[in-house]
């Protein structure tokens, strides 16, 4: 291309009038946003001309200590005058002035966390040749003030609510209720107003000069890559903050040229519930930022939405018939071509039509299931594609309560069914407030007039979200959607009194902290709690998920140790249980009594007394946990805690254990504090109880063989239990274990007169035993990684302690994500390799999995396919999740090996 042999880098690229320096395929330089803007221009569409410059220029910017690439200035230069070649317009020229937008656009998108600027290039010159050149003083002024007003928020730091208190002050003494009311007169008092409060707090005008409102812009959108909520936002998604982000600089198109004119946001398909129907809303004479904003409550976008909301105002299709075909016409073509949902921003000027943006679009669990199997069933797709278009992670959306039809109702509000879902909570007015009481525990509805981005982390603590004002696809609604969270928008009739800390509606009063429930799928708030359902996992989930089934290789397991956990993770689809912890059972009420005693006996005798208490309703769990599974592998954990943990913590508990078993109390106490460890998370627990105390593990070996003879001698399905020694690190320790467990289990098939098979394996949760894997296999038929512990005794962190610090080790960059959320692939990762390797080569047919928390979590799947492991074990309510991760990551090593 001319002139590219003369710059190093290239960081700017040109798009509009029918053809583009880039397209879709770079997204990771372009940003999402502008390779679609490319994409667009090159397809032909109505897209206003402009220049992205490229994600690289922000990790340039970042790594330079906020510095510009030394050519930057030149190649903006070249981008802008070919812009203006385009348009017939000059940048800064009083008479025919360019105006342009500048917005950000990541490679992910990241809805309203980064920062917009419409309108630049207006001063006090060029809004008169704005106001000549379009014949129409009031929108020249209209948008002056919505350029001081966003700048100044923006890019010099000034509060945008000052800018609405002097726009309500003149609206008030205009008796104006919306802002179309105003004339051009009005604006011109209110950017005069404007522009005294910008002298008044920053003590110097606001700038004139459109080149040093561009490079304003231009920086802010970058410094936006690092504000608060972009960071939050990141770690919420797993978006790298080495990504960086692209700036788009844009010709405007302006809606607010009066009654011809409008602005809107469209998606091809509902991103509520999938449906294969135009969705959205517009405003006429207004701009972009009016329709997400939440600011007017939009119209709908078609005739039918408009009779099924009951609005009186006229649809786009009614308002501008012409448009509208040409539109659908575009946006189908659209879909068709990206063979996805998309989210478009589009502009009316002077009834010609302009595409603004095109991206998948945000969509929750429900819809994104209904589009992949829909797609696919049209033949857009193929079935792997719609495996890998759903997000495992957003299926947890699904696997949640919803309101019971059968149960009363107390409607107190209705909006808009912006995000689906039901949630119960204390309301509270505060984005501040909705993180602290979450934070706490707390179940909280957050109540707004309208969202901002700047509510995010109370958005994230909320269970669900109510705002008076805004439509369905205003920022509450897009953001709720993204998060799973139940919304309701645009409840107008809703009277919130932030000073009292109240809402007012149909005649009725609710304080903070008052309870209510919202339904997000009707757009029904509710007085009190309301009673829940469980969900109903067929039609689209099903067909999906039998597709992932299809391709997966890793199994995938639950952690259960009740009956309704084993019985919840049946209903997922898991395929076994992974890890069945035993010392949860012994805390049960009925046997904490037997528990106790065993640990204050003086002797091998009375410990053996006391489990023998213990050993029937031990049998009985295991008889349950087997029946359910019916003959799918059931991994039991040995006891791993420290016996002092059964004993109570405080002076007071101790008196109330000694009277209530007639132990004395000096002996209880005495008791307890031989049993104190001063780091009791790597002292006598695990496997180090089997050798110190082998009746404890001789008494649940019997347990479980037994409750597998008396399963198959009922003749259901023969269980083949797994029965796993925590916390080994020595080969000896593992043949010692194996010897035991051998022991105890002959006896008791001899006893019972039948033949079961079972499984001894280990918890790998030790680097020493990651390194010395070979020793274990000797002895060990399966390995479980623990990488709960394993990634804490790794790293020399405790996970109940690393909350105080993780997260200042996250924002520094030190550590990319939680290691106790996602494995550390580099370090634990590696030591879960070496230990199947050194494992396989002893005993080529060991069976490998992990059961921590990690065994729900994607991108730990993913490491798990990668290194061959058999299967993942991990919470019920995460099994669906696992089966997808499980499958996408199946279909992931194909695609390489291709």
């Amino acid at each position: 291309m001319a002139g590219d042999t003369m710059v190093k880098t290239r960081w700017v690229y040109a798009f509009g009038g029918g053809s583009a320096d880039g397209d879709a395929a770079m997204k990771n330089l372009l940003g999402g946003k502008g390779a679609n803007l490319a994409e667009m221009s090159s397809l032909g569409l109505p897209v206003p001309p402009g220049f992205t410059i490229t994600t690289e220029a922000c990790v340039h910017y970042y790594s330079n200590e906020r510095q510009y690439p030394a050519d930057l200035q030149e190649q903006v230069a070249a981008g802008l005058k070919r812009v203006e070649e385009q348009t017939g317009k000059q940048f800064g020229d009083a008479a025919n002035p360019l105006l342009v937008s500048v917005r950000s656009g990541a490679r992910a998108s990241m809805p309203g966390m980064m920062d917009t600027v419409l309108n630049l290039g207006l001063n006090d010159q060029t809004a008169e040749g704005l106001a000549k050149l379009a014949g129409d003083r009031r929108f020249a002024f209209d948008s002056y003030r919505r350029f001081i007003q966003m700048y100044s928020a923006v890019v010099l730091g000034l509060d945008h609510h000052m800018f609405e208190e002097i726009l309500d002050d003149h609206k008030d003494r205009l008796d104006a209720y919306v802002d179309t009311a105003l004339s051009a007169e009005d604006w011109e008092a209110v950017v005069a107003d404007y522009k005294a409060a910008v002298e008044r707090e920053l003590g110097k005008p606001f700038p004139q000069d459109p080149h040093a409102q561009l490079w304003g812009a231009i920086g802010a959108v970058f410094a936006s890559w690092m504000n608060d909520r972009a960071k939050f936002y990141r770690r919420m998604h797993d978006i790298p903050e080495s990504w960086g982000t692209a700036v788009n600089v844009q010709s405007m198109v302006f809606g607010n040229m009066g009654e011809t004119s409008a602005t809107g946001v469209a998606f091809t398909r509902n991103p509520s519930t999938g449906e294969n129907r135009l969705y959205g809303e517009f405003l006429i004479n207004a701009q972009g930022e009016d329709v997400v904003a939440g600011i007017r409550t939009p119209q709908a976008l078609t005739r039918a939405a408009r009779e099924e909301m009951g609005e009186k105002n006229p649809s786009m299709e009614e308002a501008m018939p012409e448009v509208f075909a040409q539109f659908k016409a575009v946006i189908e073509r659209l879909e068709t071509h990206y063979r996805d949902m998309q989210d478009i921003e589009f502009t009316v000027e002077r009834g010609r039509l302009y595409m603004l943006q095109t991206r998948n679009g945000k969509r929750t669990a429900k819809a994104a299931l209904k589009v992949a199997v829909d797609l696919a069933s049209e033949g857009l797709i193929s079935k792997e594609e719609a495996v890998m278009r759903v997000e495992p992670g957003s299926l947890d959306q699904l696997l949640h309560p919803t309101i019971d039809p059968a149960s009363p109702r107390d409607v107190i509000a209705s909006g808009l069914p912006a995000s689906p879902g039901a949630a119960t909570g204390k309301v509270v007015f505060t984005a501040e407030e909705a993180e602290r009481l979450g934070a706490a525990g707390e179940a909280v509805i957050l109540m707004r007039e309208e969202t901002s981005p700047e509510d995010i982390r109370g958005m994230d603590a909320a269970r669900g979200i109510v705002t008076a004002r805004g439509g369905m696809t205003s920022h509450a609604a897009v953001v709720a959607r993204g998060m799973g969270r139940p919304c309701v928008s645009g409840a107008g009739e809703l009277r919130i009194d932030q000073k009292a800390r109240e809402f007012h509606c149909r005649g009725r009063t609710f304080k903070a902290h008052d309870i209510i429930t919202i339904d997000g799928s009707t757009g029904e708030v509710l007085s009190g709690a309301v009673k829940m359902v469980e969900p109903e996992l067929s039609g689209d989930f099903a067909t999906l998920m039998g597709w992932a089934d299809g391709v997966r290789r890793l199994k995938v397991r639950a952690n259960a140790e009740t009956s309704l956990d084993a019985r919840t993770a049946r209903q997922f689809g898991a395929e076994g249980i992974g890890l069945c912890r035993t010392e949860h059972m012994f805390f049960d009420p009925d046997r904490i009594a037997a528990v106790r005693e065993m640990i204050l006996a003086d002797d091998e005798a009375g410990r053996r007394a006391a489990l023998a208490k213990i050993l029937p309703m031990q049998r009985q769990d295991f008889v349950e946990l087997f029946d359910i599974m019916e003959g799918l592998p059931v991994t039991i954990r040995l006891l791993d805690p420290p016996l002092h943990e059964f004993l109570p913590h405080t002076d007071a508990d101790l008196v109330a254990l000694a009277e209530a078993t007639g132990v004395d109390p000096q002996k209880l106490a005495r008791r307890a504090k031989e049993l104190h460890e001063v780091n009791p998370m790597l002292g006598h627990r695990g496997c180090r109880l089997g050798v110190a105390y082998p009746e404890i593990y001789e008494m649940q070996v019997r347990a479980i063989v037994e409750a597998a003879c008396e399963v198959a001698k009922a003749g259901r399905p023969a269980p083949i239990p797994e029965i796993m020694h925590p916390l080994v690190a020595k080969g000896e320790e593992m043949k010692f274990l194996r010897q035991l467990t051998d022991r105890t289990a002959k006896t008791v098939i001899e006893e019972q007169g039948v033949e079961i098979r079972y499984m001894v394996g280990t918890m790998v949760e030790l680097p020493r035993a990651a390194i010395r894997a070979g020793d274990l296999a000797e002895t060990a038929e399966f390995f479980s990684f623990g990488t709960n512990d394993l990634t804490q005794t790794t790293f020399g962190i405790s996970r109940d302690d690393s909350g105080r610090f993780l997260n200042a080790y996250i924002e520094k960059g030190i550590f990319e994500k939680d290691p106790f959320v996602s494995i550390d692939q580099d370090g634990v990762g590696d030591l879960i390799r070496i230990a199947a390797e050194r494992g396989r080569v002893v005993r080529p047919d060991v069976k490998l999995g992990i059961c921590g928390e990690h065994g729900g979590d994607p991108a730990s799947i993913q490491f798990c396919e990668e290194i061959g492991l058999d299967y993942v074990s991990c919470s019920a309510y995460r099994v669906p999740i696992a089966r997808l991760a499980a499958a996408q990551a199946a279909i992931g090593e194909r695609e390489k090996d291709r």
